[in-house]
């Protein structure tokens, strides 16, 4: 079996080590490097999984995902790129996968030996649980197998789609920063509760749960929906929110009342702009070749 080397013992990588092996993932077949002893001793009680170095890890691993955070990029991957460039591995060739925010494929590729395969991933926090959703970006030498390969790792985790490099910021924006957009609504939708005279607990309990179950609902109807075309644009868009918005708003009810204080108040307009400076951030903070 391909062994699978995970640079970065932190949350990320943890929720990345955990759904591998919920999937089926043999212990055997996966490798941690984490620097951090008091990690590393966590990581390898509760997983049974070898904790090493870096150099140990990467030498010869199939897959190599690179989960540190962006500033400690450049620590790593000098040892990365040594240890790639010697090692005696049965595999064709080693792929490298980073779910580093805004490091590019081309800084990585002018670091490792040339012609390495990259490709980069933007997942969410939600992988944490096993509902994540992660979007995979292909580097110059990647090829349409090693996607696929890689895809199937991240599937432990939630979703999976594939995006141009290009567009991952906006990714970033949106599906990255998502939850904590959500978590916002989520602790303001509790305090309007409690304001309208509803205890904490039955606030916060109907808030969830709420949101759970819409959520759900979403997904259900995106699964089975077909697309509509814009008349406009003739791109097809799906609709599936708006309807079931609709579905749940009965005119001159009270989801209507509320609706219309959301529109007043710009929610679409917030929404929209938070989107916009996320992305804007996200390409202020991006690591290039140069």
């Amino acid at each position: 079996m391909p062994r699978i080397a995970i640079i970065g013992g932190g949350s990320i990588g943890e929720a990345l080590l955990a759904g591998l092996l919920r999937a089926g993932k043999q212990v055997k077949d996966l490798v941690v490097a984490e620097r951090d002893p008091g990690r590393a001793k966590y990581l390898s009680e509760k997983y049974s999984v070898l904790v090493t170095t870096v150099a140990d890890a990467v030498d010869a691993a199939t897959y190599v995902v690179v989960a540190v955070k962006p500033t400690d990029v450049e620590n790593v991957i000098g040892d990365i790129a040594d240890t790639a460039a010697k090692a005696e591995t049965e595999a064709a060739e080693q792929v490298f996968v980073t779910v580093a925010a805004g490091v590019t494929a081309a800084y990585y590729e002018n670091k490792l030996p040339a012609g390495s395969p990259v490709i980069r991933v933007m997942p969410n926090a939600p992988m944490l649980v096993g509902g994540g959703v992660s979007a995979l970006a292909p580097g110059r030498f990647a090829t349409p197998e090693h996607l696929k390969e890689v895809s199937s790792l991240f599937d432990a985790v939630g979703g999976v789609l594939t995006v141009a490099e290009s567009q991952l910021d906006a990714v970033t924006a949106v599906s990255g920063s998502g939850p904590a957009y959500f978590f916002l609504m989520v602790e303001a939708l509790v305090d309007a509760a409690v304001d309208a005279g509803l205890p904490r607990s039955v606030a916060t309990e109907l808030a969830v749960q709420t949101m759970a179950g819409s959520a759900a609902m979403l997904l259900e109807r995106l699964d089975d929906a077909a697309p509509n075309q814009d008349s406009a644009t003739g791109v097809a868009v799906n609709t599936s929110a708006a309807q079931l918005r609709a579905t749940v708003t009965s005119p001159g009810g009270t989801t209507a009342a509320g609706l219309r204080e959301l529109e007043r108040g710009g929610l679409r307009a917030a929404v929209a702009n938070a989107v916009e400076a996320a992305k804007t951030r996200s390409e202020q903070l991006g690591i290039t070749p140069q």
